[in-house]
């Protein structure tokens, strides 16, 4: 038998469900892109890192720096979290700017840089660029070339942007490469597909036997990365911004595998991709958190996160 609900349970469980409804989008419209913050910390046991040094990475992704949801000062917390880490390096992953559709007043690019100029680590804060580094550049656009704001304002203040180039580090003696892609998606005309990355030109500057990690703002040239690579580490999907029982449905499969978050390993390798910090499109995190990504290569940490 069928027993309809009374006026007073149907109002209730309206306005049950109106709370809940403006309650959930509160929360991602405000409280987690614009006040959380965590710290993931990873602890992968790499191909080819056997002869890498213990070795500690703050990678920090997506920043999107613009009012209301990332000012400076939200900068500023990040900052001041990343150094209380004492990581060994710093590794920025791009996407500097916003996107004026989340964005009611721009923040110059010049101050972000002032702010992230703090980063300290004993071998440096290093950077690639992203999509929207080259898509809020008007004059990149038009003439199709670099360099690009993003890039002018971190050099100017002693922040390396690395475009298809490799650096050799050394730790306790111990030798390692990071490797720095140009962008994927870096023009917004409609068929353009010229992508600014040249994986086998970098891989070619590698020149001996030490590990490699390599800096690819978007995840989805993974399958294309060889084997010489101990680590990927990428951004760009912000998790997909809405993150549901460890799934980001608005973010498409590669090749069937999910790209969008986390620790991912296909045949052999590694990839591990930050939700990062800000937000794109709209204004809303839910379920993945703005984070702080630690590594810690070269040991193994209890409750590390595990592969996706």
């Amino acid at each position: 038998m069928l027993i309809l609900p009374t006026r007073r349970q149907f109002l209730t469980g309206i306005g049950a469900t109106t709370a809940l409804v403006s309650a959930t989008g509160a929360y991602g419209f405000v409280i987690e892109p614009r006040h959380r913050l965590v710290v993931t910390r990873y602890a992968p046991v790499l191909p080819g890192w056997s002869t890498g040094p213990r070795l500690t990475v703050a990678v920090l992704a997506d920043f999107h720096v613009g009012e209301p949801t990332m000012p400076l000062d939200r900068i500023a917390e990040i900052v001041d979290a990343t150094n209380r880490l004492h990581p060994d390096l710093i590794l920025l992953l791009g996407d500097y700017p916003s996107g004026p559709s989340v964005t009611t007043r721009k923040v110059p690019l010049i101050d972000f840089a002032r702010v992230v100029e703090g980063l300290r680590a004993p071998l440096g804060t290093h950077a690639i660029l992203g999509n929207h580094d080259w898509w809020d550049d008007r004059i990149a656009q038009k003439t199709r070339r670099g360099p690009v704001e993003s890039q002018r304002a971190l050099e100017a203040r002693g922040i390396p942007v690395m475009e298809n180039t490799v650096l050799r580090l050394v730790k306790d003696g111990l030798p390692f490469w990071i490797a720095g892609l140009g962008d994927q998606e870096p023009f917004l005309m409609r068929g353009d597909r010229r992508g600014r990355d040249d994986l086998s030109g970098t891989m070619a500057q590698v020149t001996d036997d030490a590990p490699v990690i390599l800096m690819a703002h978007e995840p989805y040239i993974f399958p294309r990365v060889p084997e010489r690579v101990s680590l990927t580490l990428s951004g760009h999907t912000h998790g997909g911004q809405i993150r549901i029982f460890g799934t980001s449905p608005l973010i498409p499969r590669v090749d069937g595998k999910d790209l969008s978050y986390g620790h991912v390993v296909q045949d052999g390798r590694h990839m591990i991709v930050s939700g990062g910090f800000g937000v794109s499109r709209v204004p809303i995190r839910i379920g993945v958190p703005p984070e702080i990504v630690l590594l810690e290569l070269g040991r193994v940490l209890p409750g590390a996160a595990s592969p996706a």
